[in-house]
């Protein structure tokens, strides 16, 4: 079961305390903006940009982004009162598409939170090493929608070093792939640090896109670009695309039950995924981005 077609190529982190910011996010070139008001946020500020966020997702226009608030964690002085309020400003008119909860390692985490915020999809932080071996029953739940791979506080709970290949992050990042892809999740690849290394971080992405994310978090506006490239349909996989099911077709109108392309067979697993890469396809240009 594959995710739903609705592109979340770039997924951007913008910090719920700074006004600038949100301002000009409304024009940034992102599938989706997760407003944060967990680790980008100060102490001292957080009361501030819970109010300041609510009052801006009722006011201002994203556009076709989806907008996904980031909690702070239940265990924290701030979690339960921000989905108090954001259960509020929902019913008074804030148009948010998910709350994204931190650090759920188990499906009970998502429980205690969907009892306090009944009326929005909820998507769960993946990034704690008991996370990544519950994420089946996590992604199982019935709220969930979505999948974010918190990828640096994994690194520092496994101790581990950072390479290229990312070869400490495999076995957590494919077992959630798994559970989202086993439930029909949305799943969005953790984010690339440094900023300005952009063939780092078009060779990140093209890992991730190759493992089978939707699209990846991102941390700055510089990165927009190399994402939305990596996790968008090339035009030579469109143009396959649409040859294989006019080859099918043929081939069934003809009593066949499989068609060649290409030199390669082509059965009706394939028209699935082609059928799936032009809705993709479609809908990144109904983005208009």
């Amino acid at each position: 079961m594959h995710a739903p077609a609705r592109p979340y190529r770039s997924v951007l982190y913008i910090p719920g305390s700074k006004e600038r910011a949100l301002e000009k996010a409304r024009d940034l070139a992102c599938d989706a903006i997760i407003f944060d008001l967990e680790d980008a946020v100060a102490v001292e500020e957080k009361v501030n940009a819970r109010a300041l966020l609510a009052q801006t997702l009722t006011s201002a226009d994203y556009g076709a982004r989806a907008r996904i608030v980031r909690v702070n964690g239940l265990d924290s002085d701030w979690g339960r009162d921000d989905l108090v309020a954001f259960a509020a400003a929902i019913k008074a008119g804030a148009k948010v598409d998910a709350v994204l909860i931190p650090k759920v390692s188990k499906a009970a985490d998502l429980d205690a939170v969907a009892e306090l915020i009944p009326a929005v999809p909820l998507w769960a932080m993946m990034e704690t090493a008991l996370g990544m071996l519950n994420a089946a029953e996590i992604a199982a739940h019935p709220r969930l929608q979505g999948m974010v791979m918190g990828t640096n506080d994994l690194a520092k709970e496994l101790g581990s070093r950072f390479r290229p290949d990312r070869l400490a992050m495999q076995a957590g990042l494919g077992l959630c792939l798994l559970a989202a892809r086993a439930h029909g999740r949305i799943i969005v690849d953790g984010v690339y640090n440094a900023f300005k290394d952009e063939d780092g971080l078009r060779a990140e992405c093209d890992q991730g896109r190759d493992m089978g994310f939707d699209g990846k978090t991102l941390i700055h506006p510089a990165q927009l670009d190399t994402a939305n490239a990596a996790f968008a349909p090339s035009e030579a996989e469109i143009d396959l695309a649409r040859r294989q099911i006019a080859a099918f077709d043929e081939a069934q109108r003809q009593g066949q039950g499989v068609a060649v392309v290409d030199g390669k067979i082509v059965e009706n697993l394939h028209i699935v995924t082609a059928r799936q890469i032009l809705a993709k396809a479609e809908a990144i240009a109904a983005m208009g981005m």
